[in-house]
């Protein structure tokens, strides 16, 4: 609070800054903050460094990107014998039904490369009945048996005990480089090569429907595999239009920042107005639909008296859910109207400064191109996190397994060697066990300690994200604070004030940035872990336990939206003062706690405001691609590329221009939010008086009815 000459006494909620006549913006003379945090930081970023070296010298990409057989051999590996034999075949794929898939992510029947998929229904039992008067049939067939395997006169029991051959072979094409049935609906009727049965090679004839059913789940793959291709088709046609589209959203975006200097008033009453209205008519036909059914019989009923219902259009034929609406909105209006009177003004300061932050990003341009190295940070650290994510759960070598379609075998999912299993007891107790390739791990100390290393390398990935923001904002803040305390604009701004802000950042605060960047990463590292335990638990029964889980989420959700919320200011107070983080945010939380009401309107004013651009530029772009791509545009109907569906370029520009429109405004919210600190430190140090003047501009100046003090009144707001 002031004292009678512009003096300050103890405030309740913090003590506000003395005047420093010497103040002229961000300090320039400043030394590293929270060193140790700065270390540690270091120190953890040559960590991961090694984590990746260590889990590229161990992991093997190829495990990722081909397919391995029953014995641990990648398909279409180059340099090895697989190197023509690109496709994954199994054996008897109806064996792919049985429960066990979804236990061991295995199908329980041998798995090889071959070269080509089968193309026609055959069985080995046909094939050695007819490959004696025609060689043909054996040199078609042994392409799908083991390679070592060339002796068709050998008794089929024994070839099908053995494994040495499918029983059976399917028309098939291969789908992420492993063979399905080629299933094509035809009248409504599901077939493979026009058949709707086939032999099995025991001696039974099955319905395609059990090729179906094997396939379940991977029949939606395939059908995802034609769409996924459509897609590739459609951006490879039309990706320079959806550029366009991209390029226009960023002109609007800059066209619509650089506008609300002069519209944002304007469009902000013009928004509640229309809100008013809105809830007006609600209010209106609610009423009317509570008339016209008061009358009727039954409407009086009340909905504790029906209870739930899954047709909501029930609850519409009652008087008490009109009622319940009018009230509900009644109040809406009421409370918008309230609001709007009593905080007429400091809805002024909140446009006032929307409007100053179009200017400063006038005089500050190349501040809306900042995203794009924030950006290219994030994507290098995504791309880190997840070359080593990759790395490290391909580690180890090839785990076998005992796998069994009967379900009464004791040895299933139990270790075992593929090369010694054929003269184990396991085969006599389980005769149609196979020892299948599982996974790759091992048992030394890094093979242990694999999911704890994928949670460092997701904890460290959150804090490098995070400090990359932290970064961008402290940036940003430093540069916006120079423009707001250069006493003449834009004379008094010192050059390059964004490179200067930047520079500051990283060498004198990046253990400050760091240390905000943890707070946050540790709360959504446990969010994460919270969301992962309620995945695990959706089967659960206990409901204390869901209950407790729902409201830790809850609580870890609050609190990570609080910490992003005082982050953002500290950074601000970090960029303009250059203490540490636990000062600055100290001083920031003081500050924004002494200006609480102007903090709760400025801040939902700006978000509305933003988000209503925000909509407003991904929707019109997105409309003007919707004529076009749908080719209602006369002039220009000839230019359209030929395309499978026209709402994937559509989305695509939709969501693009969102993002692109996100990032100019994540600017101008900056912008506002740093101005608005420094608004609230500048009427705290000064008083107007040609000692102590006030830097805010002139409009701020009218708003809050203050005066130099050669004026006639000082009023605080």
């Amino acid at each position: 609070m002031t004292g009678p000459k512009g003096g300050y006494y103890k405030a309740e909620l913090g003590e506000p800054h003395k005047f420093d006549p010497t103040f002229r913006g961000p300090v320039h003379n400043r030394g590293c903050t929270d060193v140790l945090c700065c270390v540690i930081f270091v120190i953890v970023i040559l960590g991961y460094i090694v984590l990746g070296t260590v889990a590229w010298m161990h992991g093997d990409a190829r495990k990722v990107v081909y397919p391995t057989d029953s014995y641990g051999q990648f398909c279409g590996q180059q340099g090895t014998p697989n190197a023509n034999k690109a496709i994954l075949f199994y054996f008897n794929i109806l064996q792919c039904a049985n429960p066990t898939v979804l236990i061991n992510l295995q199908c329980p029947t041998t798995q090889l490369c071959v070269s080509k998929c089968p193309d026609r229904f055959a069985t080995y039992i046909d094939m050695q009945l007819n490959y004696r008067r025609n060689k043909s049939y054996w040199d078609y067939y042994k392409q799908f048996c083991k390679p070592s395997f060339d002796n068709p006169d050998k008794s089929v029991s024994l070839v099908l005990q053995d494994e040495d051959c499918p029983s059976m072979i399917v028309p098939s094409r291969p789908f992420l480089q492993r063979c399905f049935p080629d299933f094509i609906t035809r009248n409504g009727t599901l077939t493979v090569a026009n058949k709707t049965s086939f032999k099995d090679g025991h001696g039974k004839t099955r319905s395609v429907v059990d090729l179906r059913d094997a396939a379940n789940g991977i029949t939606s793959l395939l059908d995802a595999k034609e769409v996924g291709v459509k897609i590739f088709e459609d951006y490879a046609s039309s990706w320079f239009w959806i550029l366009i589209g991209l390029v226009i959203s960023m002109l609007v975006s800059l066209i619509f920042i650089l506008l609300l200097r002069f519209t944002a008033g304007v469009l902000f009453w013009m928004v509640i107005f229309g809100v008013i209205v809105a809830v007006g008519y609600g209010i209106w036909h609610c009423y009317w639909e509570y008339s016209s059914l008061k009358g009727k019989p039954s409407s009086d009923i009340t909905i504790s008296d029906i209870g739930f219902q899954t047709d909501f259009r029930v609850y519409l034929q009652l008087t008490q859910t009109w009622l319940i609406f009018m009230i509900s909105l009644a109040v809406i209006e009421a409370i918008i109207i309230l609001v709007l009177i009593f905080l007429r003004n400091r809805v002024r300061i909140a446009i006032a400064l929307l409007k100053e932050g179009s200017k400063a990003i006038g005089c500050l341009m190349s501040t809306l191109f900042y995203p794009i190295i924030t950006f290219l940070l994030l994507a290098l650290c995504i791309a880190y996190w997840a070359v080593t994510a990759v790395f490290l759960a391909s580690s180890g070598d090839a785990v076998y397994k005992v796998m069994s379609t009967r379900p009464d075998c004791k040895y299933t999912n139990l270790t075992c060697d593929p090369k010694t299993f054929s003269q184990s007891n396991v085969t006599k107790l389980c005769p149609a066990s196979q020892c299948t390739f599982a996974f790759y791990g091992g048992e030394s100390l890094y093979h242990r300690y694999i999911f704890v290393l994928q949670l460092c390398n997701l904890l460290v990935f959150l804090w490098l994200v995070n400090f990359t923001i932290a970064l961008g904002q402290c940036t940003l803040a430093g540069a916006f604070a120079s423009y707001y305390w250069a006493l003449r604009k834009p004379e008094d701004i010192p050059p390059s004030p964004l490179a200067s802000s930047f520079g500051r950042a990283l060498r004198y605060h990046t253990g400050s940035l760091a240390f905000g960047a943890l707070i946050l990463s540790i709360v959504q590292f446990i969010r994460i872990i919270l969301e992962y335990l309620d995945h695990k638990l959706k089967g659960a029964h206990n409901a204390f336990t869901r209950f407790l889980l729902c409201c830790l989420k809850c609580c870890f959700w609050c609190l990570e939206h609080f910490i992003k919320f005082m982050n953002r200011n500290a950074y601000i107070m970090i960029s303009i003062y250059g203490k540490n983080f636990c000062a600055s945010a100290r001083d920031a939380f003081f500050l924004l706690m002494r200006n609480v009401m102007r903090v709760a309107v400025l801040d939902k004013v700006t978000d509305f405001l933003l988000f209503l651009g925000k909509l407003l530029i991904s929707g019109s772009v997105g409309v003007l691609a919707f004529f076009f791509f749908t080719r209602q545009i006369p002039v220009i109907q000839e230019e359209v590329p030929s395309l499978n569906y026209y709402w994937v370029p559509l989305l695509t520009v939709i969501f693009g221009s969102y993002m692109i429109a996100h990032g100019f405004f994540n600017v101008y919210a900056m912008c506002v939010d740093t101005l608005f600190l420094c608004f609230c430190e500048d009427l705290e140090r000064n008083d107007g008086s040609p000692s102590k003047p006030y830097y805010m501009p002139p409009g701020l100046h009218r708003i809050l009815n203050k005066t130099d003090q050669g004026g006639k009144k000082y009023a605080v707001s």
